[in-house]
C-alpha cells in the first residue's frame, strides 16, 4: 500500500498535475526514487529519459495503473490514491501501442469510448463527430482497428483520449509511426490544446520537445535531472557543438560524459 502524505501537499491554482515525492520499488529495487512532478494549465512537459530511466513506470503510477510505493498524486486537486474514480476523469490518456478492440471501427471504437465516459443519445454522437474531425479520421471511421496503420491507430487512440475534453492530457509517443505532414498536424493539436490544458507528452523525440513543449523534464535512474525549458537545455550543450545540441545534452545527463556526451569507457574512469 502507498504512503499516502497528500493531506500535506499544497496545490497552487494553476497545478492541474501534481506528484510529489513519488517512488517505486520492486522487491529491493527502486525503479523511480521521490520525483516531483508539477505542471500548470498552459503547460506542455516533455517527459524524457533514456530505457530503464523510470519514465513509463512514472507514467503508470501517474495515470493509476499502478500505484507506487510512496509519495501522492494530485490531478485538478483530486488526490489519484484516495479518489482514484473521480481523479480518472479528469485526464486524457494516450498509452503506448494505443489499444482498441481489433474487430470494431473507429466511429464504433469512438462510440464505446464515449458510452463507457457516461454520454449516450446526441450528446455521445456529438463528441464522437468532434473528434473524428479534430484528429481526421474520417476517411477511416468505418475501417476495422486491426485493418489501420500504425499512424492511424495512434490518431485513433489521441481522438479517445479527447473525448471528454479533459483538463489535463498524458500522451504517451502521440506522434509515433505518423508520417511527416500527420507529424505536423497533431503537434499542432497539442500546441492548441495546451494553452489552456496540462499536457505530459513522453517521447524519445527530442525534436518534438523543441518543436511543441514548453518545458522538459529528464529522469535517469528513477530521478530528476534536469527540469527547465527546451531552451535552458539546449544551454546547456558546449559551445563547440553546433548540432544536434539537444540530443548531446540528453547524452550528457544520461551518461554522466560532459565534455563528448558519450558514456564513459576509459580505464580508470569513476563508475
Amino acid at each position: 500500500m502507498a504512503k499516502d502524505t497528500g493531506t500535506t501537499t499544497r496545490v497552487a491554482a494553476d497545478e492541474l498535475l501534481v506528484a510529489t515525492g513519488l517512488q517505486k520499488r520492486f522487491g529491493t529495487t527502486y525503479a523511480v526514487r521521490g520525483i516531483d512532478l508539477r505542471v500548470k494549465a498552459g503547460e506542455v512537459l516533455g517527459f524524457l529519459g533514456p530505457n530503464g530511466a523510470g519514465k513509463s513506470t512514472s507514467m503508470r503510477m501517474v495515470t493509476g495503473y499502478l500505484e507506487p510505493t510512496a509519495g501522492t498524486i494530485t490531478l485538478c486537486g483530486v488526490n489519484l490514491l484516495t479518489h482514484p474514480i473521480e481523479a480518472k476523469r479528469t485526464f486524457g490518456y494516450l498509452p503506448e501501442g494505443a489499444p482498441a478492440y481489433p474487430e470494431m471501427t473507429v466511429e464504433e471504437f469512438l462510440a464505446f469510448v464515449a458510452a463507457a465516459r457516461g454520454y449516450s443519445g446526441s450528446e455521445a454522437r456529438d463528441r464522437v463527430e468532434g473528434v473524428i474531425e479534430r484528429v481526421h479520421l474520417q476517411g477511416v471511421r468505418r475501417k476495422s482497428f486491426e485493418t489501420l496503420s500504425k499512424g492511424y491507430k495512434r490518431r485513433t487512440g489521441l481522438a479517445q483520449a479527447l473525448m471528454h475534453d479533459p483538463r489535463i492530457l498524458i500522451l504517451d509517443e502521440p506522434t509515433d509511426g505518423l508520417d511527416p505532414n500527420q507529424k505536423h498536424e497533431v503537434r499542432e493539436l497539442i500546441r492548441d490544446l495546451g494553452k489552456d490544458r496540462a499536457v505530459v507528452l513522453s517521447t524519445h523525440i527530442l525534436e518534438e520537445v523543441e518543436a511543441v513543449c514548453t518545458r522538459a523534464m529528464v529522469i535517469n535512474h528513477g530521478s530528476v535531472v534536469f527540469d527547465g525549458t527546451p531552451a535552458e537545455m539546449e544551454s546547456k550543450a558546449p559551445a563547440h557543438i553546433t548540432k544536434n545540441r539537444m540530443d548531446h545534452v540528453f547524452r550528457m545527463l544520461t551518461t554522466g560524459d560532459r565534455a563528448t556526451g558519450h558514456a564513459k569507457h576509459a580505464k580508470g574512469a569513476r563508475r
